[in-house]
């Protein structure tokens, strides 16, 4: 993929079609807009099996940041967001799909790893879930997931 690839639900489903999802993951986390190489090469470089794209209960995600009374590590004022998050929901709400989250399993938790504004966005435009790639330290973890719901 290179930088001009949408990376967009359709575009991991084929990817993971193809088997090759992990690579998806590694170039959308390293594309322009993303521009997180670091977390692209510690997610992808020892054995890890993803899945995806699935619909994940935004509830269900255990954020690094977000805005007070969200499922998060830290809370950050809501002044702190980016205007962009508020560009997104309006997006969100005339009906774009923004790019998956990427997601890993641990501890039979969803651990949120990019993604963070998205999913603010998509909480502020209304909605309950996200589009999702979760990645497993497991082969046998990754077989028998099944994605919560909400």
């Amino acid at each position: 993929m290179d930088d001009e690839q949408d990376y967009s639900v359709t575009t991991a489903r084929e990817a993971a079609e193809r088997g090759q999802l992990g690579e998806w993951v590694a170039d959308f986390l390293a594309s322009p807009g993303s521009d997180n190489a670091s977390l692209a090469e510690q997610l992808t470089s020892g054995a890890r099996w993803w899945t995806g794209p699935v619909r994940l209960p935004l509830d269900q995600l255990n954020r690094q940041a977000g805005p007070p009374g969200a499922p998060v590590i830290r809370e950050v004022d809501e002044d702190d967001w980016r205007d962009d998050v508020d560009e997104l929901a309006e997006e969100v709400s005339d009906g774009v799909e923004p790019p998956p989250v990427i997601v890993t399993h641990l501890d039979g938790q969803l651990v949120l790893e990019d993604g963070n504004h998205r999913v603010e966005a998509l909480r502020r435009a209304g909605r309950t879930d996200a589009w999702g790639v979760v990645g497993f330290a497991d082969p046998d973890e990754r077989d028998t997931f099944t994605p919560p719901t909400t």
